[in-house]
């Protein structure tokens, strides 16, 4: 097994394991509380890490780490309910398969990435498969819900990017525990204002809450992130369109839901999809520009050091 192939699979395990989200939140968790369980489940897992690794942000990073936690887990989770309650799941996840699209966008003018066309047409391969595989003819199509459902994309495409640009001096785990601390902290008093308190937990809600809390975030996002500075994020985010493909296996398995021939097809493009997306050939950053400041003091570096020598 090649080191590449290698950290492919590990870094597909999170969408496959966040596939079983909609089922544990469906049988497992009380209704109507997206914000609170969204924050119950990125702080408690941030939290936990955080105690594990015994170390905090400094400097700069305290400012990226607050702004990559809004962008992958307080903001992006938060439109994503929003397009979640307003639209069928079916309209949401084909939207939310739109963010490979988005990350090829925004690592080409954040990171210097080149746009590849193998890359493109794999991303709307991607879309179409997905559509297929959980969009409904009849499905309505609300305004704002659309929206949210675009800006959780974009939101997650970002959160993507900059995780990769920002590559923090520490561990995968120290990253993730940074970045779902934050996320939770910022989705607290959010949650707090917004939605009523929870009801006291069943024991059956608390399975739901240490699955999404513990497989669900703490390790998985170890793993994602790990994968994004490994493989960088235009590889990585094609694995996200495992989710929906495991959610409707799940559904099909345990709920008994429905899976015809037009079901069996989009799942095969999004396979397809992914397994595309992993063969694009991974540049190299492109350098970029130097600011006038680096530019100064290596020519001043130089000069000293010429000096010296003679």
């Amino acid at each position: 097994m090649t080191s590449r192939f290698a950290d492919v699979l590990a870094a597909a395990v999170a969408p496959a394991i966040w596939g079983t989200t909609y089922i544990v939140t469906t049988e497992f968790l009380p209704p109507d509380r997206p914000l609170t369980v969204a924050m119950l489940r990125a702080l408690p897992a941030g939290l936990l890490l955080l105690a594990a690794v015994g170390s905090m942000p400094s400097g700069k990073w305290w400012g990226r780490v607050f702004l990559l936690g809004a962008l992958n887990f307080s903001i992006f989770w938060y439109l994503l309910f929003v397009a979640a309650y307003r639209l069928p799941g079916g309209v949401a996840a084909t939207i939310g398969a739109m963010q490979p699209l988005f990350v090829l966008v925004l690592a080409r003018f954040m990171i210097g990435t080149p746009v590849r066309l193998v890359a493109v047409v794999a991303a709307l391969a991607g879309v179409l498969g997905v559509a297929m595989l959980i969009l409904q003819p009849n499905a309505r199509l609300d305004p704002l819900g659309l929206i949210a459902g675009l800006g959780s994309a974009v939101s997650l495409a970002a959160g993507l990017v900059l995780s990769k640009r920002w590559q923090a001096p520490v561990s995968a785990l120290t990253f993730s525990a940074w970045q779902l601390t934050a996320g939770g902290l910022l989705l607290l008093p959010v949650a707090l204002m917004m939605e009523p308190a929870l009801p006291i937990p069943s024991a059956k809600n608390l399975v739901g809450f240490i699955w999404l809390a513990v497989p669900g975030a703490a390790l998985t996002y170890i793993v994602w992130f790990r994968g994004i500075a490994r493989l960088g994020p235009a590889a990585v985010a094609p694995l996200g369109l495992l989710s929906p493909v495991v959610a409707v296996m799940i559904g099909w398995i345990v709920l008994g839901q429905s899976l015809g021939a037009l079901q069996l097809a989009g799942m095969t493009i999004v396979l397809l999809s992914v397994w595309a997306g992993q063969k694009v050939p991974q540049a190299a950053q492109v350098p970029r520009p130097s600011s006038m400041r680096d530019r100064i003091s290596r020519k001043l570096s130089t000069s000293n050091l010429e000096r010296k020598e003679t």
